[in-house]
């Protein structure tokens, strides 16, 4: 089917343009933002002020849309790399103008207005805007002294009484620096996406080759673990100067959550990861303050989550007319620690009726929004696999203590509390695990005649763990002893969804590499959700590429998959 003039017109602006920092045609720009995208000419004589070079190194981005506005993102930085992470910007507040215009030429610039970049924020900007109409594309841009930044496009969610057209929502996680090319987030871009979900592990806290994978890493990390704000100040800054994740930026708004490598690896509340670099409790707290600091300023999060030292607030409710809701979870910050040691394991533990990996108040908020709600789709985004995971073929049950399967009494309670709000569509989506997999969700997992419940899609790293292997779904050992769990693929990619009133498709998209830039991204295999019918229906699956002559064993896939989710470099 060929595009449609919209999305044609979009797709030739994100990828022709150079990342949409082509020129912009001064005839119909605002006064004072017309020209090129790059530093304007100045006229002879005139001082540049505090901002000699290019400020807008790490690109611009919009987030959290609802039917009236989003949030607008950017961070100054000319020397993105510094070591102190303060992005070579000099201990001063620095005016940035900006612009939202209703098409890509600014010809008709709807609102604009200007914003101050202070140095205690990293000289970051959330502009919050409003009152814009609902079901709209948008186009935006900033300007830092002579400087013009690129050019995003956002969008706005419809209007709260009207389901709007179908909703086009990637999602995506995992994107280790160090393990490859984030080809994932380009191709994300091009699939013109209306929205895209970060469900954690934006960055890792790594040390330059601490996490390694076969064949040695691609690229590396630049300075320490990170433990320090203007160490992940850094780190961000390294990751943002990514021209494929800016792409994926420009494209469409993003809703994003938190995982582990934000913070540490297999952090859980207050706890620090067994070994971490900052065991004592007051400096895990002071790591805790300095990541959620760097994560604020480098996310387009809205101002109810600026941190307030060791805490954030980021779970929260994006609503997309009477379409979907989005509940977007925080499963670390309030979590009971792992049980048994933590690991993949047998755990009486895990059964423990107090234990939760929400906490009890945000427990409460989501179960009363499926109460609530009116929507068609309530989609939960959130970090760790949902639904139970057996890597046990006998009597006993062994399971991730990081996942759900650690907390099979809070589990109980969010799916109890969905079904007896009568959910008209529970979707669970998940990050974290590097690999495609694809779940119906069940009242009760020992019982596999149970009745289903609800659906999981989970989507595979963009790079960590590396290229990985194309995967069998008929000969892994997880499909067989949990007959619950429909699909599994190891290759690195995305997901990407197609919303409307009768059902909510999913492609499980992959990449042949992320060693070299420039792969192409393939539909993997495809699941259909339709109104009203919990579970998946499989209607594509590419066929397996390697000879069955050439697999391992069940046993040693089954293990390198524990392996990969639970080591720590």
């Amino acid at each position: 089917m060929a595009d449609s003039p919209r999305l044609l017109n979009r797709r030739s602006f994100l990828v022709t343009s150079g990342l949409a920092v082509g020129t912009v045609a001064a005839a119909g720009a605002a006064p004072g933002l017309a020209g090129s995208a790059q530093a304007a000419p100045r006229p002879p004589g005139r001082r540049s002020g505090p901002l000699p070079s290019d400020p807008f190194t790490l690109g611009v981005a919009s987030g959290d849309p609802d039917h009236a506005g989003f949030v607008l993102w950017t961070r100054l930085a000319p020397r993105p790399l510094a070591e102190d992470g303060l992005g070579g910007m000099p201990a001063a507040a620095v005016p940035v103008r900006w612009e939202v215009s209703s098409d890509e030429r600014f010809k008709r610039v709807e609102r604009r207005g200007t914003a101050t970049a202070r140095p205690e924020s990293g000289h970051s900007v959330h502009v919050e805007l409003d009152g814009l109409r609902p079901g709209r594309d948008y186009w935006y841009r900033f300007r830092a002294g002579d400087h013009l930044s690129p050019v995003g496009r956002a969008r706005t969610a419809p209007r709260p009484d009207s389901f709007g057209p179908a909703l086009a929502m990637g999602f995506v996680s995992c994107s280790q620096f160090e393990h490859g090319h984030f080809t994932a987030y380009r191709r994300l871009a091009e699939e013109n996406p209306d929205l895209i979900l970060h469900l954690g592990d934006y960055q890792y806290e790594y040390k330059k080759g601490a996490y390694t994978i076969p064949g040695g890493n691609v690229r590396d990390h630049e300075g320490p673990e990170t433990v320090t704000l203007g160490g992940y100040r850094l780190r961000h800054a390294q990751y943002k100067t990514d021209p494929d994740l800016q792409a994926a930026h420009l494209a469409a708004p993003w809703a994003v959550v938190f995982d582990d490598h934000e913070v540490e690896n297999n952090w859980a509340g207050w706890v620090p990861e067994a070994g971490s670099d900052t065991p004592d409790p007051a400096a895990f707290r002071a790591r805790r303050a300095a990541a959620f600091q760097a994560y604020y300023e480098n996310m387009p999060l809205r101002r109810r989550s600026i941190p307030n030292g060791p805490d954030i607030q980021v779970y929260r409710r994006l609503r997309w007319g009477k379409l979907a809701n989005f509940h977007m979870l925080d499963t670390r910050q309030f979590r009971d620690d792992q049980a048994c040691g933590d690991g993949n394991k047998v755990c009486p533990e895990a059964n423990d009726p107090k234990r939760t990996i929400t906490g009890a108040e945000q427990e409460k908020w989501l179960i009363d929004g499926f109460r609530r709600s009116e929507a068609r789709w309530d989609v939960i985004g959130q970090q760790v696999f949902f639904a139970q995971r057996d890597s046990d073929a006998g009597p006993l049950k062994k399971t991730s203590q990081d996942a759900w399967d650690g907390y099979v009494a809070s589990r109980g309670r969010i799916t109890k509390g969905w079904m007896d709000a009568g959910v008209r569509n529970p979707v669970v989506l998940t990050g974290d695990v590097h690999a495609h997999w694809a779940s119906d969700l069940k009242a009760d997992y020992d019982d596999p005649t149970s009745k289903t419940v609800g659906a999981e899609l989970v989507c595979s790293s963009v790079t960590s763990g590396g290229d990985g292997a194309d995967s069998d779904p008929a000969t892994q050992p997880y499909l067989k002893i949990n007959p619950h769990l429909r699909f599994y693929n190891n290759q690195r990619g995305y997901v990407l969804t197609r919303i409307d009133r009768h059902e909510m498709k999913a492609d499980f998209k992959t990449l042949s590499t992320v060693r070299s830039p420039g792969a192409t991204a393939s539909t993997k295999a495809t699941f259909v959700i339709e109104d009203r019918v919990p579970g998946l229906e499989q209607t594509y699956l590419r066929p397996y590429n390697t000879p069955r002559s050439a697999m391992r064993p069940d046993r040693d896939l089954l293990q390198e998959t524990i392996d990969n989710e639970t080591r720590r470099p």
